[in-house]
């Protein structure tokens, strides 16, 4: 349980710095706190688990996250599939606020050859 737990929390700060990035080209741990609602002694151990694993970078100066190339391309799967499970939720007959909100769990725990049937779906 303890590594699921560690995926979607991992793929839960991946997702929200990249949709921090795309309404600021600064993001800081203060606004994934803020954004996520969680303290800072939490954020900062799981941005710190991020820089480990060589997904982001941390500017010492200013405090500004960034991407490497690895974590950028991990973060765009991640907000991909959510995406994707939304459209297909919504296609289901569910409301946006519901089909985002399933979506955001789904993800985390759906395996690539049901993602592929999801996106087949979607384009029917």
């Amino acid at each position: 349980m303890s590594v699921k737990r560690t995926r979607e929390s991992e793929e839960m700060y991946l997702e929200t710095i990249l949709l921090l990035h795309k309404k600021s080209a600064s993001v800081r741990a203060v606004d994934v706190c803020e954004e996520l609602g969680y303290v800072k002694s939490s954020v900062s151990r799981g941005i710190n688990l991020l820089k480990d694993k060589g997904y982001i970078t941390i500017d010492h100066a200013t405090g500004n996250i960034t991407f490497t190339p690895e974590g950028r391309k991990k973060a765009e799967g991640i907000y991909e599939r959510h995406q994707t499970l939304t459209e297909a939720l919504i296609k289901l007959g569910a409301n946006r606020e519901l089909a985002e909100e399933n979506a955001c769990r789904i993800e985390h725990v759906v395996s690539d050859e049901m993602m592929e049937v999801f996106r087949a779906f979607i384009k029917n």
